[in-house]
């Protein structure tokens, strides 16, 4: 049974940095794809960044050149380093891994239809 917890959030003022950490296990085979997602209130979740099995990245145009997703050594740890924050960056964060555990990702920007694991969030706050 795949488990992922997210870990590393907290407040920061804006131009910030915090990096986020995801913790996998029950894989049976490879890293799979995986991604991060974040929700505000009132918002509908959206896809922040992904990362393929062979280390090829995509990122939503809201954050391109200020996070970096990234994979740990070991296959079950993937981050994501977020620089430059801003107040509307603020929202929960989560992790998952693809649907079916594929290790390729999706063409486009990430989209929560196409994962099918995820951890629990953590809050990121961006304070003015």
């Amino acid at each position: 049974q795949v488990q992922l917890v997210e870990s590393g959030g907290g407040s920061v003022q804006a131009g910030g940095s915090l990096r986020l950490s995801c913790g996998a296990s029950g894989y049976p085979y490879s890293r799979p794809c995986m991604g991060w997602f974040r929700q505000a209130p009132g918002k509908e979740r959206e896809g922040v960044a992904d990362i393929a099995s062979d280390g090829r990245t995509i990122y939503a145009d809201s954050v391109k050149g200020r996070f970096t997703i990234s994979q740990g050594n070991a296959k079950n740890t993937l981050y994501l380093q977020m620089n430059s924050l801003k107040p509307e960056d603020t929202a929960m964060y989560y992790c998952a891994a693809r649907l079916g555990l594929w290790r390729g990702c999706p063409l486009g920007p990430p989209r929560q239809d196409d994962f099918g694991y995820w951890g629990q969030g953590t809050q990121v706050t961006v304070s003015s």
